[in-house]
């Protein structure tokens, strides 16, 4: 019970910065800078909002298939449709709770494909891995294409995790953050060694088992070469989707291919610190385009446009896996 109360906290605590970005964002605009809002609003190509979301589906397949890569090794070749509708509804989930995507996905393909839970968890957290890596890499692009504009941007934002209230390195939270580590580590194994006799403590440590099968499954795998190509054409889509998107506006038009760089890597962080990236999506494209010379209002109305886009794909293309999946499966049973 107090885990749970502590769950909706952090999520209303997320969510609450996301409601504030939106409300922070309008307010700093000003009127003037609202009135240029509604009408860049008015005048958008929601047209785009087509070829967005074909290009969505398809880096939605591609991650289907490169899940499936992660399953090989351990004996498990799940049908690539209830996997690709597993993925779908596991989008639809987060747009509500995040990460609440993750559990669902693996509970639906282990409901209709009969694959242990514990362990698509595990491949799971090597998926986040990898594309944790690719954002890092997006970055460096960025820096390497776009340093003379989007350079001090980065480096300001950098500086406020690691430097003290002086300007310094801070080595003390350095310390703490390892210190943290170790001692978690450390319990843990205590635990697990002294009290594996107790029930709760070995569900725990098979549920971890699985897990670690999930992400070891990465030395086995025979097609390395695969999931590397198709982490790029997931990335890839997600480049090209916000490229396009800067079309949207006639004002936005004008940005450069090589832009979209730095905004695809912003964005991103802004889709993992609150629920769908309410709000901080938008904030952090529009702080991007700024520096590209988009006045604010602009780049906000461009950033809420694309993230709403994405926002209605997300829950069009999840209730129709819902709805496909039992019917699917049902027919698949009979014949």
């Amino acid at each position: 019970m107090r885990k749970k109360i502590l769950s909706i906290l952090q999520y209303l605590l997320f969510l609450g910065l996301g409601i504030f970005l939106v409300w922070w964002s309008l307010h700093k605009i000003g009127d003037k800078g609202w009135i240029e809002f509604k009408q860049a609003l008015k005048e958008a190509r929601y047209w785009l909002v087509v070829p967005v979301a074909l290009i969505l589906i398809i880096s939605h397949y591609f991650r289907t298939l490169r899940w499936k890569l992660l399953m090989e090794p351990m004996g498990y070749k799940p049908r690539t449709v209830n996997t690709f509708f597993a993925v779908l509804t596991g989008y639809l989930a987060n747009l509500a709770v995040p990460r609440l995507g993750e559990v669902l996905k693996c509970t639906i393909l282990g409901r209709y494909e009969k694959v242990p839970a514990n362990k698509l968890i595990g491949t799971i957290v090597l998926e986040r891995a990898v594309d944790f890596l690719t954002l890092i890499v997006v970055f460096f692009i960025s820096l390497l294409l776009e340093y003379h504009t989007v350079g001090e941007y980065a480096f300001d934002m950098v500086k406020e995790v690691y430097q003290n209230k002086e300007g310094s390195f801070s080595f003390l939270r350095l310390g703490l953050l390892i210190s943290v580590i170790i001692l978690v580590v450390v319990t843990g194994r205590f635990i697990f060694r002294k009290f594996a006799h107790i029930s709760f403590v070995e569900k725990v440590s098979n549920l971890l088992k699985g897990v670690w099968a999930g992400l070891s499954s990465v030395q086995h795998m025979k097609k390395r070469w695969l999931f590397t190509f198709y982490s790029i054409l997931i990335w890839g889509c997600y480049l090209l989707g916000t490229y396009i998107g800067f079309f949207a506006l006639a004002d936005t038009s004008v940005v450069p291919f090589n832009a979209a760089f730095p905004v695809l890597a912003f964005a991103s962080i802004g889709m993992i610190l609150t629920p769908g990236g309410i709000g901080a999506y938008a904030f952090f494209l529009a702080a991007i385009l700024e520096l590209y010379n988009i006045p604010e209002p602009i780049g906000f109305a461009n950033g809420t446009l694309q993230w709403f886009a994405q926002f209605i794909i997300a829950l069009l293309n999840g209730f129709v896996a819902l709805l496909i999946l039992p019917l699917y499966n049902k027919k698949y049973s009979h014949a």
